[in-house]
């Protein structure tokens, strides 16, 4: 039986490495990515709420008189 002749293996696996590679470079080069989002500035209109317009006072215990 003849024997393998696996003398050209370290050859032909480098090679192939570096054709993958540059070609895995050639496509990262030649792929267009989207720019990233920018905020979308958005008209707001303030709500008018009813309570709003009236004069309120939240009444707590340290603002209430001292009682003796």
């Amino acid at each position: 039986m003849p024997q393998l002749n696996t003398t050209a293996w370290p050859t032909i696996i480098m090679s192939m490495l570096l054709a993958l590679f540059l070609l895995m470079q050639l496509k990262t080069l030649s792929t267009h990515y989207h720019p990233p989002a920018s905020p979308k500035l958005m008209n707001i209109k303030p709500h008018s709420n009813s309570w709003e317009h009236k004069w309120t006072k939240i009444y707590s215990p340290h603002s209430l008189p001292l009682q003796s």
